[in-house]
């Protein structure tokens, strides 16, 4: 009787080894091989400090958010940073703010080569865009767009952003799949 525990539990512990291939560390770990491959493979060059506002920004140039397992930020287009009253003339600053209503259209493909890309840039991919409160993450759950529309920091800004599963949405963070997304905001009125 002590030999057949003793053998069930040796073969239990030989199967939890064995499962060890597919753990929660060896996928995130061959996530992050898959994000620096992407990263080599497309000759991108890797800022550590925030670039200056007024920075413009090379093709080929992002910014490695702190703070952020691997989420690299790319700004493609600034967007309105300020408009004029017209009846006081006074400038406005249209920088977003915390609970700032968001409507984004947005292109998201995988880091291998030649992935596929899921489209919803124009009313002929998705009807309508998504819809979320800038910093409410019950609404929008991809933590990567949050950061990036801090660093976009104003309407009509479009970037592009390498996310790790971690900061992307429910579905990704239980597939541990890193995407890109290439994502234009607007603010909602």
């Amino acid at each position: 009787m002590k030999k057949s525990i003793v053998l069930l539990l040796a073969v239990m512990a030989l199967s939890i080894v064995g499962c060890n291939n597919n753990s929660y560390n060896s996928l995130r770990m061959a996530e992050d091989k898959l994000i620096d491959n992407y990263i080599s493979r497309n000759n991108l060059i890797i800022l550590t400090e925030e670039p200056a506002k007024d920075h413009v920004w090379g093709e080929k140039e992002y910014y490695k958010v702190p703070k952020y397992d691997k989420l690299y930020f790319h700004l493609i287009e600034r967007g309105d940073t300020m408009r004029v009253d017209p009846e006081t003339n006074d400038t406005i600053d249209l920088e977003i703010v915390f609970n700032d209503l968001i409507v984004a259209r947005y292109k998201k493909f995988g880091l291998t080569e030649d992935a596929d890309t899921l489209s919803y840039w124009t009313t002929l991919d998705q009807p309508y865009p998504a819809e979320f409160h800038y910093g409410n993450t019950t609404e929008c759950d991809i933590i990567g767009w949050h950061a990036a529309i801090q660093l976009m920091g104003y309407p009509n800004s479009q970037c592009e952003i390498i996310v790790p599963s971690k900061q992307g949405s429910s579905d990704d963070q239980s597939s541990v799949t890193p995407y890109v997304y290439i994502l234009k905001i607007k603010v909602k009125q």
